[in-house]
């Protein structure tokens, strides 16, 4: 029954999300989840179906999502364009992983959030989560703040970049390098003109084809002095090299369309299944608590990607 109710929520805000504005079905999801659970009393019965939904269903959406990476639209940048991306990732986990300490913030929380902010919002956040958490409500949190911060972002940068003197090239290198989720740059991007939204999702494109690297690199990371061989650092979830191996055959294997399209329509849907689980294990109190630090740092690292960007635009 709770693998039921999850589905209900998820098809629920699936088709709720495009009469509202600014706000995703994934965000939705959770929310209506989180509204849930903290206002009826759930019975306990539920408790292990809403469980799988919040783990498993969640690791098989993240592999359906890999059906949408292609490794040769990074072709497309240019070489400058492809390292501001690479140096922007690298830097943005680092200062993440840093800041996230330093700061005392959640540690796990702000890693999803820093990890969402670098790569691709809900879906960076979700293949990370369950190599670095095993509390289901940091994903959640997380997974909220970034499209909160990703909403406000494409909102707001139209309105700022056209007082400002830039060419169309920055600011679509603003837009693809520094929001969220591909909604969000196609959001913000075509708001823009058509040559801004084509050149920031082609940028955008590469930020997601560099998910598995930085999940490496960032586990390599956060595990630093445990472990004793290079061979250990790769000891990832099954679901997490089963990603690896879809991305690796989409770029040099030429599938249909149609099927791919449907895999990243079916790889979306389960994500919002598993937001509304995940929404359904948090409490009010939990993300007041947890999440206004997590939202602060979100912004924080939001700020210090664009001056990244800013940096790196100067220099390359």
């Amino acid at each position: 029954m709770g693998i039921a109710l999850s589905v209900a929520i998820g098809l629920l805000a699936y088709w709720l999300a495009p009469m509202i504005n600014y706000v995703n079905a994934v965000l939705l999801s959770f929310l209506i989840g989180v509204c849930l659970n903290n206002v009826l009393s759930l019975p306990k019965s539920l408790s292990s179906g809403i469980k799988f939904s919040a783990s498993k269903v969640l690791e098989f959406s993240i592999e359906l999502l890999a059906f949408n990476i292609n490794f040769n639209k990074i072709a497309d940048l240019g070489a400058s364009k492809f390292v501001l991306v690479v140096i922007m990732i690298v830097l943005l986990i680092l200062l993440t992983i840093f800041l996230a300490k330093k700061l005392n913030c959640p540690t796990e929380s702000g890693w999803l959030v820093g990890f969402g902010t670098a790569i691709c919002g809900s879906s960076a956040i979700a293949a990370l989560a369950p190599s670095v958490t095993k509390n289901t409500e940091d994903t959640g949190i997380a997974i909220a703040i970034v499209n909160l911060i990703g909403s406000m972002g494409m909102i707001l940068m139209p309105f700022i970049f056209r007082e400002l003197d830039l060419s169309d090239t920055e600011i679509a290198s603003y837009i693809g390098a520094g929001l969220h989720s591909v909604g969000n740059v196609a959001g913000a991007g075509f708001e823009m003109s058509e040559r801004i939204g084509e050149n920031a999702l082609t940028i955008k494109m590469a930020r997601v084809a560099m998910l598995s690297p930085a999940i490496i690199f960032f586990n390599i990371l956060i595990q630093a002095g445990k472990k004793k061989n290079l061979i250990s650092y790769l000891k990832l979830p099954i679901y997490l090299w089963a990603f690896i191996a879809i991305t690796i055959l989409v770029s040099v294997v030429q599938l249909p369309n149609e099927f791919l399209e449907n895999m990243k329509n079916g790889g979306s849907i389960l994500l919002i299944i598993a937001m509304a689980a995940i929404g359904l294990k948090v409490s009010f109190r939990q993300l007041i608590d947890s999440g206004q630090k997590a939202m602060k740092f979100g912004l924080l690292i939001f700020v210090i990607q664009l001056v990244i960007i800013s940096l790196l635009l100067v220099v390359l």
